[in-house]
């Protein structure tokens, strides 16, 4: 295998499949080496141990309406809350910043 793993395009699903599953141990080793560089590409793999976990009790409603407007948006709704939860507290920032500029 080369340093770099090439993917090529696919005709179909089926042969999509087979080759990521005859290609395991290549992509594994190629996994393996671009963690140990430090050089993992975006996503849950990079991120990992970087982003800390936090635990929060929410109410059932909640988590219903906040499944179904992130399934509207095409999100998964654990997505979707951080991405609330980001606008809400930039928002705030935005809001003290107005009110101290005013004083």
């Amino acid at each position: 295998m080369t340093d770099e793993l090439k993917v090529p395009k696919f005709e179909n699903e089926s042969d999509e499949a087979k080759w990521w599953d005859s290609h395991t141990d290549d992509i594994s080793n190629a996994f393996e080496r671009a963690a140990a560089e430090g050089s993992l590409g975006r996503g849950t793999a990079k991120k990992k141990g970087t982003t800390p976990t936090t635990t929060i009790r929410l109410d059932k409603a909640d988590i219903a309406r906040a499944r179904t407007q992130a399934e509207r948006k095409g999100l998964k709704y654990q997505t979707y809350l951080k991405m609330l939860l980001r606008e809400s507290l930039l928002r705030e920032d935005e809001r003290i910043a107005a009110v101290a500029k005013r004083a």
